[in-house]
């Protein structure tokens, strides 16, 4: 059985190459507080299904948005604003129309793991 170790802070632990390890490839405050922001921002059932749906067509008007997920266009505009803040969707305009679309590959990808996560239960 290995001998557990004290840090400076008091904090005890066993595997010291492989806290140093960890503890070396540790992200800011700053850059977890953002993931959590991200997931925090995927976690509304309604937002979900948006970003369900921008996975599935590639660029979505905000009327056809309300029409799959059946609420109004003022809810999907409201949820859509939360999502364009976190940088999770983007919008272009044709005319008077708005249509929407993911960020980037990394949202999709992101989002398509959680599905599988949640398919294999």
């Amino acid at each position: 059985m290995k001998k557990k170790k004290t840090n400076l802070s008091g904090s005890e632990f066993i595997e010291g190459k492989k806290v140093k390890s960890v503890k070396s490839k540790m992200k800011s405050e700053k850059f977890f507080h953002y993931l959590a922001e991200t997931f925090r921002a995927m976690s509304d059932p309604t937002r979900a299904k948006i970003i369900f749906a921008l996975c599935q067509e590639n660029e979505l008007c905000v009327s056809d948005i309300a029409s799959i997920i059946g609420t109004t266009n003022s809810a999907i505009s409201h949820q859509l604003r939360t999502l364009r803040n976190m940088k999770l969707v983007k919008y272009n305009k044709a005319g008077k129309v708005t249509y929407y679309s993911l960020d980037d590959i990394h949202i999709n990808n992101l989002f398509a793991e959680g599905l599988r996560h949640v398919e294999d239960k």
